[in-house]
């Protein structure tokens, strides 16, 4: 019997060839294609811009190129071709004249438009007269124009109004941002956004709240800001009051000084003389913010009420009248037997002559005065009454004349001569018996 026969054995392949050929199988694989891609440049365009849709990995020697507008072959969308061959460009229907291509396939859109934005094909013809045809997308976007804030309330008064400020224009894909006083917007129950944050409402509105505001806009290609804006809140304005160096003046002294004052600010000051807007004279002079008045030197048509007046926008209040009260020397005396010298006390100024006092004074009378001196001239007008309080306190004399006439304000007696020939206790009518007995023994 002899042995049976079957099918030849397989013989085992090593261990190492076996791990060989699967290493081989694994790491190796045939030469591929690269495939066709394109790349928009910049991915996000504002619009006036330029645009690049780049091809990449376009196979080597192609026959030729065509962009299409969409994602499918239209001749009626056609952009434009090329033969590379032959570097013939053909301009299709949806050429607008700003487009351009490339040897290398590259398409170039100028100072694109939002109608720009949309999808574009690459239609590659390699050698072999296959085609590739990949899409890219171009996304324009609007630059945003400088913002504006309006208001519904030009001039709100305070705690009463409700101010609404919008930001505009109103744009697509725009986001909105408020700043107060270069600061972002304070948590505060009296400042409430929109949902879009366009429009900002203020409640009860106060000088706080008046600014200045500021809006950005922003979008995904550009940022811009609007100019500030500031609310001219009204508010009651408070009583002023009136200041006075001195509210009885000789006639022709000076300076007088007359001051508003008042707490509130960004105010402007008027002055009022005799209820009527003053008229400013060239002896009156005002600060740079018409708080203070100077009158130098007075005259008589100065006297009178002076008011002043400070006001905003919205309202204005004036102070309480100051009178002023300007005194002339000739008027003030009409001595007849007695003369006055100021820097006495005032108990010994009882005058028979007419007219009103002035003290301090004191009356001396003319028949106790020594024989007078020949610089002694009446006659001359006392321009000023300045001479009356000199520091030496020496005194003019006002001679005993049914009219009035005053010595030179030059000439000055003291005080120490007069009381020296004028006893203490001496009594005004013996003086004057004494003076008659001693004219009378003259004239005989």
């Amino acid at each position: 019997m002899g042995t049976p026969s079957g099918p030849p054995r397989r013989r085992c392949i090593p261990w190492n060839r076996l791990l060989l050929a699967v290493s081989l199988l694994t790491f190796w694989t045939p030469p591929t294609t690269a495939q066709l891609t394109t790349e928009t440049v910049p991915p996000l365009a504002a619009e006036g811009s330029d645009v690049l849709l780049l091809a990449h990995n376009v196979a080597n020697n192609p026959l030729g190129y065509a962009w299409y507008r969409g994602e499918r072959v239209d001749n009626s969308q056609l952009i434009v071709s090329c033969r590379v061959a032959t570097n013939l460009t053909i301009k299709g229907p949806a050429h607008s004249g700003r487009e351009a291509l490339y040897p290398n396939g590259t398409l170039l859109i100028q100072n694109v438009t939002q109608k720009d934005t949309g999808s574009y094909m690459l239609l590659v013809t390699k050698d072999d007269l296959q085609t590739e045809r990949q899409t890219g997308q171009i996304h324009v976007h609007p630059v945003l124009p400088t913002p504006v804030i309006t208001s519904n309330n030009s001039k709100p008064w305070e705690h009463k109004d409700t101010v609404v400020l919008t930001c505009g224009p109103e744009t697509q894909n725009t986001s909105y941002m408020w700043w107060i006083s270069n600061q972002s917007l304070p948590k505060s129950t009296r400042l409430k956004l929109s949902e879009d944050k366009r429009t900002l409402t203020v409640f009860s509105v106060t000088r706080k709240e008046k600014g200045p505001y500021v809006c950005e806009t922003r979008n995904l290609v550009s940022i811009s800001r609007s100019d500030p804006f500031t609310l001219d809140v009204l508010y009651p304005v408070a009583r002023p009051s009136l200041q006075v160096s001195n509210t009885t003046v000789p006639e022709h002294e000076g300076p007088v000084v007359l001051t508003c004052l008042t707490d509130e600010t960004g105010v402007s000051i008027r002055w009022l003389f005799k209820g009527q807007s003053l008229l400013l004279a060239d002896r009156m002079t005002l600060s740079s913010d018409n708080s203070t008045l100077t009158i130098d030197p007075i005259s008589r048509e100065d006297a009178g009420d002076y008011q002043c007046e400070v006001s905003n926008r919205g309202n204005s209040s004036r102070s309480g009248p100051l009178r002023l009260r300007v005194t002339s020397l000739t008027s003030v005396y009409t001595p007849h037997k007695y003369a006055c010298f100021s820097f006495l006390t005032p108990a010994a100024c009882t005058t028979e002559g007419t007219g009103p006092q002035r003290p301090p004074q004191d009356v001396v009378p003319l028949a106790a005065l020594p024989p007078r001196p020949p610089y002694l001239m009446p006659g001359h007008q006392l321009p000023s009454t300045r001479n009356y309080y000199t520091p030496t306190q020496t005194f003019t004399v006002i001679s005993a004349t049914k009219q009035m006439r005053v010595l030179s304000s030059s000439r000055h007696v003291s005080l120490r001569t007069v009381r020296k020939s004028l006893p203490e206790t001496q009594d005004p009518s013996e003086v004057k018996r004494k003076s008659l007995r001693q004219r009378t023994s003259s004239e005989t």
